[in-house]
């Protein structure tokens, strides 16, 4: 049978594609945006801290108002608020104004997430972690793509605010969309699996947040951590360590998405049949920790774009899963242990380009990757402690393997 909520789905993922190429926008016009402002590259990481300042102070009024009011309202707002702050920004006279643009679209993430990700659980109840981590793939995609546009209006010598523009029009165009499509009934849902579950616990042992909950929050923070700190510092780092040439050195970004690409797209199919969420948790951060220390000891830019495929490759969807695994455990408030997950993942957000930013300005961009590396070890530690309790909680029979 068709699902019903076919496009209720697609819409939140339109979203995502178009976020996708918000998240490296900033970081990719480094230069017109340093000169427009007239700062230099830790005033733009700032000017990237402050979304991730605007997503911390709403997550959690995000995640209650998802609860609350249901997943559509907060999709619709996501989507209003961040085409004006793509608008916004390239017409932005002043680093002040641009920074207000910012926290706009930061509020406009939060809600985004604490209405999507519960949202896609919901129409995708049997394949909940796929559904999830397809949310990567489409901002993969996203990313992929915006060198390229940013990479053509240059050679037109077009005004660079055209990259912005173009996906703000789209946004504008979904959000239109979105009203016009149904999602599901939240509090129905709700409602049926606790009569469901009437007279008798789902788990072996309770979940408890100050265990399980903390833990996945922490994974929450690294995951954002690490991919914020690849995008905002890659092409940086191929430049002025590497010394690839500037355009050489943006494209490790692509490479970068084209592993988170590649991730995804495997894990939406592997996490159906053969791989649970809670083993990618673990396996991901090994990953990463390798080939973040690959490029720090092999200074070689051919070994530095194989590298950024694998980084990219290794941060995708970790934090997806995590809020899949969050939601698993405290399934009655799926907006509001999101919009905690996703909090941490907004703190991140504001420390990683604030840290970095700081770090930038000792002249040595590779103290950048192995702070990075360290934050790999944490997420890892972390997910293993998911791991344990993890079987601990769920009995076998109930395992969502279909995840």
């Amino acid at each position: 049978m068709r699902n019903p909520y076919l496009k209720s789905a697609s819409g939140i993922y339109v979203n995502y594609f178009l976020l996708g190429m918000v998240n490296i926008m900033l970081s990719s016009n480094m230069a017109a945006l340093s000169e427009q402002w007239d700062t230099d590259k830790a005033g733009i990481s700032y000017i990237i801290s402050a979304i991730g300042i605007g997503k911390l102070l709403t997550y959690a009024l995000s995640g209650h108002l998802s609860d609350k009011f249901g997943r559509k309202p907060l999709v619709i707002f996501a989507a209003l608020a961040m085409g004006i702050f793509l608008v916004g920004i390239p017409l932005s006279p002043v680093y002040q104004v641009a920074f207000m643009f910012a926290l706009l679209a930061g509020v406009a993430n939060s809600a985004m997430d604490a209405g999507s990700y519960p949202g896609l659980i919901e129409i995708f109840p049997k394949s909940s972690g796929s559904a999830s981590v397809l949310v990567k793939a489409f901002m993969s995609i996203g990313a992929a793509l915006l060198p390229f546009m940013i990479l053509f209006f240059a050679n037109q010598d077009a005004f660079y605010g055209y990259a912005f523009f173009v996906p703000a029009a789209i946004f504008f165009i979904n959000m239109l969309f979105l009203t016009t499509i149904s999602f599901p009934d939240h509090k129905a849902i709700v409602a049926s699996q606790e009569a469901e579950n009437a007279g008798e616990s789902k788990f072996l042992s309770e979940p408890k947040f100050s265990r399980e909950g903390i833990a996945l929050v922490i994974i929450g923070f690294t995951s954002t951590g690490l991919f914020t700190v690849a995008q905002i510092w890659l092409p940086s780092y191929g430049e002025e360590v590497l010394g690839m040439a500037a355009d050489s050195s943006v494209k490790l970004l692509s490479y970068y998405s084209i592993g988170a690409l590649v991730s995804v797209l495997s894990l939406s199919v592997l996490l159906k049949k053969l791989v649970r969420s809670v083993t990618v948790i673990v396996i991901y951060p090994i990953i990463t920790f390798i080939a973040i220390t690959t490029i720090l000891t092999v200074k070689v830019p051919n070994v530095a774009i194989v590298m950024a495929f694998f980084i990219g490759f290794s941060t995708a969807g970790v934090f997806q899963l995590a809020i899949t695994i969050m939601t698993e455990l405290f399934w009655q408030k799926k907006g509001t242990v999101t919009g905690i997950v996703a909090t941490a993942a907004g703190l991140a957000s504001i420390v990683m380009p604030l840290v970095t930013g700081m770090l930038s300005e000792t002249g040595n961009i590779a103290i950048i990757f192995i702070f990075d590396a360290f934050l790999a070890v944490i997420g890892l530690v972390s997910a293993a402690f998911v791991y344990y309790r993890y079987g601990k909680v769920i009995p076998k029979n109930k395992e969502h393997r279909v995840q």
